[in-house]
């Protein structure tokens, strides 16, 4: 029996970003180092959007830059900073001066914001976490709450434990290796709390290095993170991570990492560098042409392939 035509919910950047994200939404960026939605967050600045609130776990260069183009009023994460090789200029000017504007700035721990998540994929009212006692978050938080369990602790006594409540962005985008032309999307490698943002978010975008066959989705099912019920638009980007990696696709680009705290450091520069690579690309392609193949020679990976793995059939 022949299978069913699958939906074709291909977009490009461009319309992805004018059909999914408005100004005011809340807005989920996820990927942790690896697969990082750079391309996405440059698209947000060319088109404009306005008084988003970010919820990304890590907060890093394209927070950064998404604050310095006036996209972001509120900022959800649990680290902010350009991993491990400094500051993000313009977050520090936000959060300490308040200039050129404020920003609202709710903190949580890394496994805080993973219960958001879950809570909000279950559509739960909250979610247990223990890894608040003793910490002066909730000093700081007061969406950090406690409550009484309804079953007897180990002293038969009913226990308080705090809470954190769920996270249900409008929009979710992410970005991944490879998905089919219906959102069924695999990543492989270092993963993150993608699957968890798409799911607890009202609608969702995937941004892939390429669209494949169905039947490539389907040779290696357990690799698929993403359902294609859970997705709204595919976009192909290829290279749209960059400065992060793709594992398979291409390396880290740690001199960029270097580089973006002197960058960001000083506003101006930085205003320079949007109005040269994202406000002067149309589009992430023309970003990545300009860079030059050259450049991306240097970020180019070897191959370090996987066994294929027999999941057998019926004969």
């Amino acid at each position: 029996m022949a299978q069913p035509a699958a939906a074709d919910k291909r977009l490009s950047l461009r319309e992805a970003v004018a059909r999914y994200v408005h100004d005011g939404d809340t807005v989920s960026l996820e990927g942790f180092t690896h697969l990082i939605p750079t391309a996405a967050g440059h698209e947000i600045i060319r088109q404009g959007r306005k008084d988003l609130t970010v919820v990304r776990m890590t907060a890093d260069i394209v927070v950064d830059q998404m604050l310095a183009a006036g996209c972001v009023s509120t900022l959800v994460s649990s680290f902010v900073g350009n991993s491990s090789a400094g500051s993000l200029g313009e977050l520090r000017r936000r959060v300490e001066t308040g200039r050129p504007a404020p920003l609202a700035f709710e903190e949580y721990s890394h496994y805080g914001m993973i219960c958001r998540y879950l809570a909000g994929a279950q559509r739960l009212p909250f979610y247990p976490l223990r890894s608040y006692a003793g910490s002066d978050l909730p000093a700081v938080n007061s969406a950090l709450r406690k409550v009484t369990s309804p079953y007897p602790g180990p002293d038969g006594e009913p226990e308080q434990i705090y809470v954190v409540p769920p996270v249900n962005p409008d929009v979710t985008l992410v970005h991944a290796q490879r998905a089919d032309r219906a959102g069924n999307t695999q990543i492989w490698g270092l993963t993150g709390v993608q699957a968890e943002a798409v799911f607890a978010a009202r609608q969702a975008v995937v941004i892939v290095e390429e669209v494949v066959d169905d039947h490539v989705i389907r040779s290696d099912p357990n690799r698929t993170v993403i359902p294609a019920h859970a997705v709204d638009a595919v976009v192909a980007c290829p290279r749209g991570a960059h400065p992060s990696f793709a594992q398979g696709y291409y390396d880290r680009d740690n001199a960029f990492y270097r580089a973006w705290s002197h960058i960001s450091k000083d506003a101006e520069r930085l205003r320079a560098w949007l109005a040269e690579w994202v406000y002067g690309t149309e589009d992430h392609a023309a970003y990545v042409a300009r860079l030059g193949e050259e450049f991306w020679d240097g970020l180019a990976v070897g191959e370090a392939m996987s066994l294929p793995v027999n999941y057998g059939r019926r004969l």
